[in-house]
């Protein structure tokens, strides 16, 4: 009878702190959002509260804390194994990249907790208590759907918090900064992995294999009267059957979820110019950015962000409301998002031509509804000159065009496979880091592969995120037999990672691992020669080299310059030589190709 009674106590006791769990920002009127202590401590509580709230550590951060991991499992099941084979769809949650944009952090727990809460009171058969937000339930859509957040991402920002960032922000009253712990915009990261969040990140992301994905953020730019915009993974580039309903169904159905709620969503403002009026393109995010990441593994991505200039109790609503919209249209939609996703999945093993660059289409463009302010120009206070100004006196609605078409280009044939050599292990980790299937040679083999040669390129003149960016890549290519040692990675093209392989490995992308200087080692010259040395072997070397010693006369003919420069010309006969160092701009992925 004793222990009957202290496993109801117990039951009584948890319920009742769960419906007592509020949060910071419920505490201060709306008006503040936690410190990372204290979110924590708010999860794990829950955690404790809730049969259906399980808290993991997943690697470390920068900051020298551990990246969590939440999981919302209304059947009380957090294996992913499990849960896969029960057909659930996972969304994953992406809160405090940027903590200075808060609004998601405080959103999931508000989220989270109502879920427990309306759960709770269906399985006691009794009406629940109204929470502060919730006013509608959620978790009927919950039974075959999986959230899993992440609560807080970039934790050294959110550890370093002040009231003074973000000065044109409407709060809340004091929040983090936008760089991690070795001041990196994490959202710039995916790719290179300078941070330990962008490799805990991608350990939970393919643990998960999110069928949606969403970053919650703050914009800033013009003033206009819509709470939330969105940015959606670019349609042509996600392309295929996905791409497809993403533009024709998915959008329109999240477009249309927020309007049964009162909130007009549009697009994320990316104007041409000062004002948004005459339209803008559709935010086309790289692989460098989260939605671009995760959209190279065949992800529904998109980025949330609420507009910096409405009140901070406003913009946590309307996140909230937009993450339900998502969990509502992913259980309706679940079985055609997993028929795509596979059928995407086993497709792009045998795509033989991925495209790499893609260019705005301004031929083509969408309409949608923008509520503005008319914009303006008076004297600034503080140099007497125009300056632009939105007049909320005169807000106005108009039909813009949204520029959301883009082409592709730069097509690359897929090889069979790519070779590695086992010295660039930063490569390496990174697609180790990333699941990519690859063995290691098991001896020294000579191969045929293709092999190119980087023949042009630009490099940023100040440094980006810790990188001075290498861009318009220009390449030739050959075919040579080479021998690899035992012990080099062999990267079969066969595997749901093609896409994130050719946009990493093949050096013109815009986000390769040679964009981002990871290749850098091929760019300057190791050996070299003495010239006076060398002026007796090179005149050797013409002697028995007469097609070389043609070359060298017509460029002589044609070049003044070079005719009369002595040390051009033997460098000419040098770089036309045996001795010229081969791996000098030899670029050191190379393509099998049958």
């Amino acid at each position: 009878m004793r222990k009957i009674f202290l496993l109801f106590f117990v039951c009584l006791t948890t319920t009742i702190f769960s419906q007592n769990i509020t949060t910071k920002f419920e505490q201060s009127n709306r008006t503040q959002t936690p410190t990372y202590p204290e979110i924590i401590d708010w999860w794990k509580k829950m955690d404790a509260a809730s049969p259906y709230v399980k808290m993991m550590e997943m690697g470390m951060s920068d900051a020298g804390h551990p990246l969590h991991l939440i999981l919302v499992s209304t059947d009380k099941d957090f294996n992913i194994p499990s849960l896969k084979k029960k057909n659930k769809r996972f969304i994953l949650i992406n809160n405090g990249i940027h903590p200075g944009e808060p609004d998601g952090i405080d959103a999931s727990m508000l989220l989270v907790r109502d879920i427990d809460e309306t759960m709770k009171d269906k399985a006691a058969a009794r009406p629940g208590r109204p929470a502060i937000i919730r006013d509608t339930d959620t978790t009927f859509f919950l039974e075959n759907v999986v959230l899993a957040i992440i609560p807080v991402y970039n934790i050294g920002g959110c550890l370093n918090r002040s009231a003074d960032y973000r000065v044109d922000q409407n709060g809340p009253e004091e929040f983090g900064s936008r760089g991690n712990s070795q001041n990196l915009d994490l959202n710039r990261d995916f790719i290179k992995c300078d941070s330990k969040e962008a490799k805990a990140f991608a350990e939970i992301f393919h643990l998960i294999d999110p069928d949606v994905f969403v970053d919650n953020h703050v914009s800033n730019g013009a003033d206009y009267q819509h709470v939330m915009t969105l940015i959606c993974t670019q349609h042509n580039k996600l392309g295929g059957v996905m791409g497809e309903f993403l533009n024709k169904i998915f959008e329109p159905g999240l477009y249309a979820s927020m309007k049964e709620k009162n909130y007009d969503l549009i697009p994320y403002v990316n104007s041409f110019s000062d004002t948004p009026d005459n339209g803008w393109p559709e935010y086309f995010e790289g692989p460098r950015y989260s939605s671009g990441y995760a959209a190279l593994w065949h992800t529904f991505s998109f980025v949330a962000e609420t507009h910096m200039l409405k009140p901070y109790d406003q913009r946590v609503r309307a996140t909230y409301e937009l993450m339900k919209s998502f969990i509502d249209f992913t259980s309706t939609n679940s079985a055609m998002i997993k028929k795509l996703r596979d059928q995407t999945k086993q497709a792009v093993k045998t795509q033989t031509e991925f495209p790499i660059s893609w260019s705005l289409d301004r031929s083509q463009s969408s309409k949608r509804i923008y509520k503005g302010y008319a914009a303006d120009r008076k004297p600034s206070e503080v140099s007497g000159l125009p300056r632009l100004f939105y007049d909320r006196t005169k807000p106005y609605e108009k039909e813009i065009p949204f520029f959301n078409f883009y082409k592709s280009g730069n097509y690359i044939k897929k090889p069979v496979a790519y070779i590695i050599p086992q010295g660039w292990a930063g490569v390496i980790e990174l697609l180790k880091i990333n699941k990519v299937t690859m063995t290691q040679l098991k001896k020294d083999t000579l191969i045929e592969v293709e092999v190119y040669r980087i023949d042009d390129y630009k490099t940023s003149p100040r440094p980006y995120e810790m990188h001075h960016i290498n861009s318009e890549v220009k390449t030739s290519i050959s075919s040579k037999k080479m021998q690899f040692r035992k012990g080099d990675y062999y990267i079969p093209m066969n595997q749901v990672a093609n896409r994130f392989l050719i946009e990493t490995l093949e050096p013109t992308a815009a986000d390769s691992y040679f964009a981002w200087n990871f290749f850098d080692g091929i760019l300057g010259q190791k050996e070299g020669y003495s010239g006076y040395a060398f002026e007796d072997i090179a005149a050797d070397y013409l002697k028995n080299n007469t097609d070389l010693k043609n070359k060298l006369d017509q460029r002589r003919s044609t070049d003044t310059a070079f005719a009369k420069n002595g040390r051009a010309q033997l460098n000419f006969v040098y770089e036309n030589s045996p001795w010229y160092e081969p791996d000098y701009l030899r670029y050191p992925v190379f393509r099998l190709v049958k």
